[in-house]
């Protein structure tokens, strides 16, 4: 595998054919990796309550007031309790899209009614 050099040395020379290259030794380099992202439900919460507080004020749903107080609570608990966290996180989205829903359809009902009518 290795060639002694006059000087006692052993040495790899350049260009050795496969085969003859030592096995990788593992644990020198770069050290180990990086722990994984767990990012867990903090930027879904950020998300969540942030739109549901948008759409609490500017379309008046609702619905975006008890899912933003999810959301919120949700973030609070993301490090502790990440499982009830993603709960809350999931029950948030589901009052966003009720309120999403519902507040078209009133829309359509008044408008298709013509109570928009001017």
């Amino acid at each position: 595998m290795s060639q002694e050099d006059p000087s006692g040395y052993p040495y790899q020379p350049y260009g050795a054919p496969y085969g003859q290259q030592p096995p990788p030794q593992y644990g020198y380099g770069y050290g180990a990796p990086p722990p994984p992202r767990d990012e867990g439900p903090t930027a879904n919460a950020i998300v969540s309550l942030v739109l549901n507080l948008l759409a609490l004020v500017s379309c008046c749903n609702i619905l975006g007031l008890p899912g933003a107080i999810l959301a919120g609570l949700a973030l609070s608990k993301a490090r502790t309790e990440p499982r009830s966290a993603r709960s809350m996180v999931m029950w948030s989205w589901v009052l966003f899209g009720l309120g999403f829903v519902l507040t078209i359809g009133i829309f359509l009902f008044l408008g298709l009614n013509g109570y928009l009518d001017d």
